[in-house]
């Protein structure tokens, strides 16, 4: 994922030691941090964050 960064700067690969979880009740993508504290949830509800893995419960 990520894998091909624009010619000026960018991100490579994934964001390390975050994840995003998926939240039924709200029907939106949470990110969480290493300690698996919640840091940010997604605006849209359709949407992902991008570079960073998704835990599927």
């Amino acid at each position: 994922m990520a894998t091909n960064p624009p010619p000026e700067a960018g991100r490579k690969g994934e964001v390390k030691k975050r994840d995003q979880v998926y939240s039924p009740q709200n029907k939106r993508w949470t990110k969480r941090r290493a300690d698996k504290k919640f840091m940010d949830q997604m605006a849209c509800k359709a949407t992902k964050f991008k570079g960073v893995r998704r835990i599927k419960k």
